[in-house]
């Protein structure tokens, strides 16, 4: 009789497996030596072997099944980790702009991509909603959020800008344009 699954892995489980593991390179790291040195070479090469694994997963999924992969945090960080994402870094970018659209507007703002110019993605933000820095943070904590939320899944960019706010167009008045002043 087979032997029953192993539990999977809630994300917060592996998120937090995801900073443990990250405190454990960063303290292998920063010890001197031999076994140091070997170690680190041990989970590079098995990062290195697992990666060629993913993409020879990707190599005999169909369109729609590379699709929903992609779309599966862990699984699209991966694909990132190991440059064969299928998605292009500008489309994955716009997508998580629109998941943060729903917070920032739930503080008074906006945020819209507006795509990329060389290897820097552009995002329109309004923020405040005629509130201040009063209403749940500043533009500086929007701004920040976008590009972290940017830079994780389109690391290929090397930075996140804000274009500069253009302001309303001002009111003019119908009757300005119609009416024709003596001459």
């Amino acid at each position: 009789m087979p032997e029953a699954a192993t539990a999977r892995l809630a994300d917060p489980d592996v998120e937090a497996r995801l900073a443990r593991l990250d405190e454990l390179l960063n303290t292998l790291e920063s010890a001197p030596g031999p076994t140091t040195r070997s170690a680190t070479e041990a989970v590079a090469l098995l990062t290195e072997v697992y990666g060629e694994a993913l993409a020879r997963v990707l190599d005999h999924a169909d369109g729609q099944l590379a699709e929903r992969l992609a779309e599966d945090e862990l699984l699209g960080h991966l694909l990132v980790l190991h440059d064969i994402h299928p998605e292009p870094p500008e489309r994955r970018a716009a997508r998580a702009v629109e998941r943060l659209r729903p917070a920032v507007r739930e503080r008074g703002g906006d945020v819209e991509w507006a795509g990329v110019e060389g290897q820097v993605g552009r995002v329109r933000l309004k923020t405040g909603g005629g509130c201040g820095s009063g209403c749940g943070g500043g533009g500086s904590d929007v701004t920040d959020a976008v590009r972290e939320a940017v830079l994780a899944v389109a690391p290929e960019l090397t930075a996140v800008e804000p274009l500069p706010s253009t302001p309303a167009p001002a009111f003019v008045p119908l009757t300005t344009l119609t009416h024709r002043g003596a001459r």
